[in-house]
Order: C-alpha cells, then sequence, then structure tokens
C-alpha cells in the first residue's frame, strides 16, 4: 500500500517530536550566563542581534533599530525590561530553555506565553 500525503505528514510530524522536547529549563543564572559567555542571541527571521551582559545590560538591534535594556535573574527566571527603537517593551520575566548547547527560547510570563527562539552566534 502506497502512503498517501497525510500519512507521510503524520509520520514526519511524530520523527519532529523528540528535536521539540529536547529543550530544557535553565533555572539557574550562572549557568545561563556560561551560554552567553561569549554569544550572542540572534534570530535572523526578524534581523534581531542582542547581547545579554553580565551587568545587566541589554543592547543590540532589531529590524535596522537600536535595542537596549536591562535584565535581572529572580527566581529561576529571566527578567527584563526593553527599549526598541523608541519603543518600551514592558518588564517581564521569561522561561529559559536550552537545546542542543546553542539555542534558546525565551517564553514569556514565567513560561505560560508566546516564545521566541535564538541560536547563539
Amino acid at each position: 500500500m502506497k502512503p498517501t500525503l497525510t500519512s507521510l505528514t503524520f509520520t514526519a510530524a511524530l520523527a519532529a517530536t523528540p528535536a521539540l522536547a529536547d529543550y530544557r529549563p535553565i533555572t539557574d543564572q550562572a549557568e545561563f550566563l556560561g551560554f552567553l559567555a561569549t554569544k550572542n542571541l540572534s534570530n535572523r527571521l526578524y534581523g534581531l542581534t542582542l547581547t545579554v551582559s553580565p551587568d545587566g545590560t541589554i543592547t543590540g538591534r532589531a529590524a535596522g533599530y537600536d535595542v537596549t535594556g536591562t535584565w535581572a535573574w529572580q527566581d529561576g527566571y529571566f527578567c527584563r525590561q526593553m527599549n526598541w527603537g523608541g519603543q518600551d517593551i514592558p518588564y517581564n520575566c521569561q522561561l529559559v530553555e536550552i537545546r542542543n548547547g546553542n539555542e534558546m527560547r525565551f517564553t514569556v510570563d514565567q513560561g505560560a506565553g508566546d516564545s521566541a527562539s535564538f541560536k547563539l552566534r
């Protein structure tokens, strides 16, 4: 019996499931900073590059505009406030997860909201 497009799609989705599951939370500031020691966060889709520094500052560019901000580690979460091209991005604490040592995912509202993934470059 020849597989249909639907069954091939379902099989591909099953094969992708482990890759989605291998993110693991980072709850320790020292571990978080260890991953960022010599790297930036990058999301090429949005033209975004951020430097998260140990001194609590955030700098970078996104879609042609400067990004600045501050951050702190609180109760296992990355809490930040930023400004993007003159627009304030409100304070929010985010769940941070790592995959394969080179991809970080941030999920707003302590893991209950939307998420964004970044390559470590």
